[in-house]
Order: structure tokens, then sequence, then C-alpha cells
């Protein structure tokens, strides 16, 4: 198999992305904020799967300049990927409503949710394009949907960014043809999932939180399949 980058890969739905991609025989570059963690996964996957390469780049996600310095080495000094999943992302402060969020909590939520997920698809997919194969995930949530539960207002920052994250999808999509050159872009919502940022009582754990996301990664895809959308629970939601 190739190569797969995966984002928040130390911990949570992104680590239980990165040990699904591993299985199906990827290598993994892993990228998440905390080297110790982001190593302990390293070894875990290591010991799991002997055979295969992971390779750790730490990177605080809302330092853009720094993601775009990474994403330069990760392009730099691996192969093509095949597949990117973005799995990282932040809550927003419980009280971030439009009228009372700060301009700093504002920049934070959306440099991790968005704006390092257009500097991680800018840098990195270009080769995937021109390779003709390639797909990427991004990791969004339900609340950043325009329907439904998304339009109930609060967590300003966080159902915006995701919100951008859904825009984001469906343009790059676009842009990359809904399939018809190789590359699929998608977007997933995990629901609540027991993680850092989901807590221990959620009503789902981890690994069925990111099972869309893995299916999405290696899924059989015909002429005429859906791509540039919002998946929940394997299939589409309107957003």
């Amino acid at each position: 198999m190739g190569l797969a980058v995966v984002t928040g890969a130390s911990r949570g739905l992104g680590f239980e992305s990165a040990k699904a991609l591993a299985s199906a025989g990827f290598d993994l570059a892993m990228i998440a904020k905390d080297p110790s963690r982001l190593n302990l996964a390293q070894q875990k996957l290591s010991e799991s799967f002997p055979n295969q390469k992971f390779t750790v780049y730490p990177v605080d996600l809302q330092d853009i300049s720094a993601t775009r310095a990474i994403t330069e080495k990760i392009a730099a000094n691996e192969e093509t990927p095949e597949i990117l999943m973005i799995a990282h992302g932040v809550m927003s402060e419980k009280m971030s409503k439009t009228l009372k969020t700060t301009d700093q909590e504002w920049r934070r939520v959306m440099a991790i949710n968005l704006d390092s997920v257009f500097t991680l698809v800018n840098g990195l997919v270009p080769a995937m394009v021109d390779a003709r194969k390639g797909r990427v995930i991004i990791y969004s949530a339900c609340l950043g949907r325009m329907s439904g539960p998304g339009t109930a207002g609060g967590l300003a920052p966080y159902r915006i960014s995701k919100a951008g994250v859904n825009a984001f999808v469906r343009n790059l999509a676009h842009e990359t043809g809904l399939g018809s050159r190789g590359i699929l872009v998608d977007a997933i919502c995990p629901n609540h999932s027991a993680t850092d940022m989901g807590g221990p009582d959620a009503p789902r754990t981890a690994q069925e939180g990111a099972a869309t996301a893995n299916w999405l990664a290696i899924r059989e895809f015909n002429p005429g399949d859906t791509t540039g959308v919002l998946w929940e629970d394997y299939e589409v939601v309107p957003w």
C-alpha cells in the first residue's frame, strides 16, 4: 500500500483512523501537537504492525506558519500520499456565543479547525491531484450543519469553523471533478464520541466515531458514486 497522512494521530478519533489505515496496509505520517503522546502512538502502531513505516511530525496546528513548514517537510520527505485524513480539532469555550466570544478565542478555534485544514490540503493535495489518486477525509461535525442542530446557536467559533469545513469540502470536491479525476473529498460527522473532547460519558466509542471516516478512506468508488458531501454513519446528511 501507499502513504496515509493522519492529523490528530496521537489520540481519540485520529488514533483510531491511524490504526485502521495501518491495518489496511498503509504507512503513516502522523501529525499531532504533543510529541510524547505522538511518540507513544507511533510505538503502539509499530509494535502491532512491525513491517510498516510510522513517521511522526509534531506540530501545533494553531500555528499556521509552523503548519505550513511541517506540510512542506512531509511533501519533501515522504512519497505522495494516497490518503489525507484530517482528524484534529478543538471545541470552543462553553459560553462562546457570537456576541461574547473574544478575538483570541475566535482565532484559536478558527486557526485549528479551519485555517490549518486549508494549509494541509493546499500543501499536500496538489501532488495527489497530479497523481490522479487520492482521498481527502476531514472530520467535521453535525453542529456545523446549516440545518438541524447546526442552527441552534452557541459555541459560535466551533459551529462556524465546522460549517466552513463543510463548505471547504464541497468546494474542493467540485474543483477536483467530484471523483472523475481520481480524487475524493468528503467530510464526516463522528457524533458524540468518548474522546478527550467528547468526554468519558459520550454515547459512542472513539472506534465507532471513526468508523465512517475509515470506510471512506478505503471504500470502492465507481463513476456516479457520491463524494463532496457530509457523511454520518455511512449515510449522506444535509449540511
